[in-house]
């Protein structure tokens, strides 16, 4: 799903300008990828949490409607909001490491064909797996999309200086929020491009639901480009002060902005919500709001820090599947739906109605369920992810940087 930053650099012939202009610096030690590797892990694992809630639970509400959920059911659904802004901010991490010796040219080139290879995906093998027919009914312009069309964007941006860089970025997480009061139908013939940027919904005519706009995401993917230098030119004992310094500034900019709501987020929290505490965490994903963000990304930074010696003692495993996002995010939805399908028939649930990506009426289990179907499905994808990581690994051919 992202630019893994694992492949190995080979002595190049010099070029001509490269990607940053950055000091030159020791290639980052394996350990310090296994870091970046380790949280993108654990996002995934926590990705394939929800996508098990979507397909098994016998909810038929928004478990973030704290006027109906319990808190376990709203937590089970909240700390999944971790794991978009992780892929997105680690995709453009990883950008700036798989280029520190290539050129622009090579990066923007790499950076475009894989955005578009990732949204051919997202639009032919991930929505197969979703709903398990070829009628196009419903697309869903989810996760997989915005990471392709923001790479594709980034494919650009990547010839810029990298203040400018820094300043598109800002702008897009800081300022988007400016923008919603306005809707698509004011804006006439623009409005699916509209859509397509800013305000999720199902384009006119279409069966296309935009879930990610990508605005927003276009800058995660940026301010993780530029934190790569974290990695390339900062020393260990620098790299974790900035983490810390950056993911604390992040939280205390949440905290401040959430409670006093002046600025970010649509959705007010409600200090008489039968669970105060959990509407202060109760923030806009669609599309992603600058509280957001500051949540989400604040906590990630912060756990950046915490492994970059390396993946503490019995946490290998994420570092396994953080190596492999591609793959584990197609087979984990694929094995999902092919459990939620098995599981309906023999409890006597037609077949049709199971290969969609909404569950039958009267289908589903507590959560209880939930997480043992989810512990069930992780366990089983490893010992494949270990192999796949393997074969990667030993790969030599351009199309690796692809998978």
């Amino acid at each position: 799903m992202t630019i893994t930053a694992e492949y190995p650099v080979r002595p190049r012939p010099s070029r001509p300008a490269t990607v940053t202009p950055i000091r030159p610096a020791a290639a980052p030690a394996r350990a310090r990828l296994d870091g970046i590797d380790l949280v993108r892990g654990l996002a995934i694992v926590l990705m394939a949490l929800d996508h098990v809630r979507h397909y098994f639970t016998d909810v038929r509400f928004d478990p973030t409607d704290l006027t109906q959920a319990s808190a376990p059911l709203f937590l089970t659904r909240w700390v999944t909001h971790y794991c978009a802004p992780a892929f997105v901010l680690l995709a453009g991490v990883s950008a700036a490491l798989w280029a520190r010796k290539r050129s622009a040219a090579e990066l923007s080139r790499f950076l475009l064909t894989r955005g578009l290879w990732l949204i051919a995906l997202e639009f032919t093998v991930v929505y197969f797996g979703w709903n398990f027919n070829v009628r196009y009914e419903s697309v869903h312009a989810q996760v997989i999309w915005a990471i392709g069309a923001s790479m594709v964007v980034m494919a650009g941006l990547v010839r810029l200086p990298r203040k400018t860089i820094g300043l598109v970025a800002l702008g897009l997480i800081a300022g988007h929020n400016l923008f919603d009061g306005i809707r698509p139908e004011a804006l006439g013939p623009l409005a699916p491009l509209w859509q397509v940027l800013h305000a999720p919904g199902i384009i006119a005519g279409t069966t296309v639901l935009v879930l990610y706009p990508l605005l927003p995401w276009i800058g995660v993917l940026a301010a993780g480009y530029l934190m790569g230098r974290f990695w390339i030119e900062e020393s260990s004992e620098e790299r974790r002060l900035s983490l810390l310094v950056l993911g604390m500034s992040l939280m205390a900019g949440f905290v401040v902005l959430r409670l006093s709501g002046v600025y970010g987020d649509a959705s007010p929290w409600d200090p008489r919500s039968p669970h105060p505490l959990l509407s202060v965490l109760n923030t806009t994903k669609y599309p992603p709001s600058l509280q957001y963000l500051l949540m989400t990304l604040g906590p990630a930074c912060l756990l950046l820090a915490l492994v970059d010696r390396g993946a503490p003692r019995g946490l290998g495993w994420l570092v396994t599947f953080g190596r492999v996002p591609l793959f584990f995010y197609v087979a984990h939805i694929y094995l999902i739906h092919a459990l939620e399908v098995l599981v309906g028939q023999a409890l006597g649930f037609a077949p049709y109605d199971l290969m969609r990506s909404a569950q039958p009426a009267g289908f589903g289990f507590g959560l209880p369920v939930v997480y043992l179907v989810w512990l069930s499905v992780v366990a089983a994808l490893y010992p494949l992810s270990a192999w796949y990581a393997r074969v990667k690994a030993a790969g030599r051919g351009w199309w690796w940087g692809y998978l």
